[in-house]
């Protein structure tokens, strides 16, 4: 766990909300059309979606998807042409035990 990029990552108001939406997906994104009914990602959001809510660039919200990512706050996974990308719970709950710990 790279502690420096999740600090990097969490240094952007919209990259923390982004995590704060995919937290509750259903809450704040509408369903996932592209999705397919069989797919093994509960909680996957198409990076469309995240990018109209935000209102920001499709390149914008893709940087700050991939920068999440590297840094081990987002798995993604593509299907078909599409990207859906949700929390990595496992990781979070890791670096909130660094905080716990080491802070």
């Amino acid at each position: 766990m790279d502690t420096n990029l999740i600090f990097k990552a969490l240094s952007n108001e919209t990259r923390v909300q982004i995590l704060d939406w995919l937290k509750s997906p259903d809450v704040h994104f509408g369903p996932q059309i592209y999705l397919p009914p069989d797919a093994d990602f509960k909680g996957g959001i198409c990076v469309g979606s995240i990018q109209e809510k935000t209102g920001l660039a499709q390149s914008v919200i893709s940087s700050y998807l991939t920068l999440m990512k590297n840094a081990g706050l987002l798995e993604s996974r593509r299907f078909g042409q599409w990207t859906y990308y949700r929390r990595n719970e496992e990781n979070i709950g890791k670096f909130t035990d660094y905080i716990k710990n080491h802070l």
